[in-house]
């Protein structure tokens, strides 16, 4: 009895796992030119190979990371499962769904799945053919196929949610066992007129799916306001109030209580805007503003992360 105690004291001074849920790598340009090469028409212009990624997780005190698969690379995930290969223990991956209509997106998405141990596939509509949409026949299957082998659908609404909120409530109808993360807030920003409360009225209303989780990131991008991007505190509340803490997946920083807990930098792109360390200092600002019990703020720190991965 006295063991144990002394135990759950050691561990209760541990401090917390820092994890951030989305942020994307890509070779250097002389690893593109020697193995790794980019899409034609898709060549980055920021840094973002993993060593310049390990060094700022260094500097913020992060420990690991989901791996979301970047355009630049396209359909070609050897770069990101060399990495994930390398560093089993620290990076977890994300891969990107192939759309293809020969039946070969299915087959990839199940390898990268079942042989290379990627926990999501992202469902980027503008992959599709112009005049189809992400529910068609393959985007169907690939959906099912996701959902069956364990792994979560991201879906990135760059150009609008109203865009493509009928193929994801359809797919969510269709396939409840799926479980879907809506990306950077489904890219609804802070409304300012009828129209745009509207739409932000249906991100709402998505929670009526259980298997829709929400992801509070990429904050610059959604955000009216310069860091810290104090309009969000607001969205923040209401999508807590709508979907509950356990399904808003936050990004945050320095709560010693929590065992783990989980940012999403969207880096590299975060560096140039605030930096990768300042990114999660925002998050403790708006946590603040916010007013969330210690209940919800435990949910959107990490045990959301821990409930959809598994970790």
């Amino acid at each position: 009895m006295e063991t144990r105690a002394v135990d759950a004291d050691a561990g209760a001074q541990r401090p917390p796992k820092v994890i951030d849920s989305h942020l994307h790598v890509w070779a250097s340009p002389q690893q593109a030119a020697e193995k790794y090469p980019y899409f034609p028409g898709q060549e980055p212009t920021l840094t973002g190979h993993v060593d310049f990624l390990l060094e700022k997780m260094a500097e913020a005190g992060v420990d690991g990371a989901l791996l979301v698969q970047p355009i630049c690379h396209k359909f070609d995930h050897s770069y990101v499962t060399s990495v994930l290969k390398k560093y089993p223990s620290k990076f977890v991956g994300c891969c990107l769904a192939n759309p293809t209509e020969d039946g070969g997106g299915i087959k990839q998405l199940e390898h990268l799945i079942t042989k290379d141990g990627y926990r999501a596939v992202r469902f980027n509509p503008y992959l599709w053919p112009s005049d189809q949409l992400m529910t068609n026949e393959i985007g169907k299957a690939m959906f099912y196929k996701a959902g069956q082998l364990g792994a979560s659908v991201g879906f990135m609404c760059m150009k609008g949610l109203d865009l493509h909120l009928m193929e994801i409530q359809q797919l969510c109808t269709e396939f409840p066992s799926t479980l879907v993360l809506l990306d950077h807030i489904a890219f609804c920003k802070p409304p300012t007129n009828d129209e745009e409360r509207r739409l932000f009225s249906k991100l709402l209303n998505l929670s009526r799916f259980p298997q829709v989780y929400v992801k509070f990131s990429a904050l610059f991008r959604v955000s009216r306001n310069q860091y810290p991007y104090e309009d969000l505190s607001d969205i923040l509340s209401k999508l807590v109030s709508a979907y509950g803490a356990n399904r808003v997946m936050w990004e945050d920083i320095s709560k010693s209580h929590f065992h783990t807990l989980t940012i999403y930098s969207d880096f590299p792109f975060v560096v140039s805007e605030c930096g990768y360390k300042e990114a999660k200092e925002a998050v403790y600002h708006l946590a603040k503003r916010a007013h969330l019990s210690n209940s919800e703020l435990e949910w959107i720190m990490g045990a959301t992360f821990h409930h959809i991965f598994n970790t």
